[in-house]
């Protein structure tokens, strides 16, 4: 699997959300979801580019590779399962459940984050068997 900063999983993510909602991405688009000049998404995108994660040239829509599309898939399977636990057991608003799994996603390991997702389907299980367990927890807040 490629090696990617922080910056760049934040490109292939917002790209991959991009390519299913649009069928492909745009530099301008990017520019505006991450809040960064157009010269900081191309030189992502060439960076991207060259590790083969996306099909990408001057001027044209950007696509993912099958390799590009795998990672990404992971990224934002880490983001949306942190952000949901963060948001409907811990009780955060989703905007602070988006902001901590958006950091958190780049830093867990493949371990923590296969636990976690034990844990958090063990929760939803037995809460949903239990319906005070969630209910006390949220009376804590």
């Amino acid at each position: 699997m490629n090696t990617l900063s922080k910056s760049q999983e934040d490109y292939l993510e917002e790209i991959y959300k991009q390519v299913l909602k649009n069928g492909c991405a745009n530099v301008t688009d990017n520019s505006i979801a991450l809040n960064v000049k157009k010269a900081s998404v191309t030189g992502a995108l060439n960076a991207l580019a060259d590790k083969k994660l996306i099909n990408y040239e001057p001027y044209s829509k950007i696509t993912m590779t099958k390799e590009g599309e795998k990672l990404a898939k992971v990224i934002l399977d880490k983001h949306e399962n942190l952000c949901d636990f963060f948001e409907n057991i811990l009780g955060l608003s989703r905007e602070e459940a988006s902001e901590n799994a958006c950091q958190m996603e780049h830093i867990v390991s493949e371990k923590f984050f296969e636990n976690f997702v034990k844990f958090s389907d063990f929760v939803r299980e037995y809460s949903d068997k239990n319906p005070e367990f969630i209910k006390g927890y949220k009376n804590l807040l």
